[in-house]
């Protein structure tokens, strides 16, 4: 193994945020969803999270297998409030830089 990555194995999904209400709606609610996001990152379900480029929504990095992130994305007010869809790619990290690795455990 080289020193610059590391093998942790881990189960995770890339959550992919599509708009599909107007971006006033999607501001009226962005309290609720950052409330949400951060009750998540404080039980270390999500790595790195931000809006999408140019600002059709957003993506979220989160630990767990495909079920259990769909079960937690559908309380984000963004889902449940029918302003965004979400798309869960699930995969396994096989790689990561040793600061990733060691954080995934």
């Amino acid at each position: 193994m080289s020193g610059s990555f590391t093998r942790p194995s881990a189960p995770l999904c890339v959550v992919t945020l599509t708009y599909i209400a107007d971006l006033d709606e999607v501001d009226a609610a962005m309290t609720r969803h950052v409330a949400w996001l951060t009750k998540a990152y404080d039980n270390a379900l999500i790595i790195a999270s931000g809006r999408r480029v140019p600002r059709t929504g957003g993506v979220i990095i989160m630990r767990g297998d495909h079920d259990a992130v769909a079960a937690i994305v559908a309380t984000d007010p963004f889902v449940a409030g029918g302003l965004a869809t979400a798309e869960i790619t699930a995969f396994t990290a096989s790689m990561a830089t040793p600061a990733l690795g060691d954080m995934l455990g």
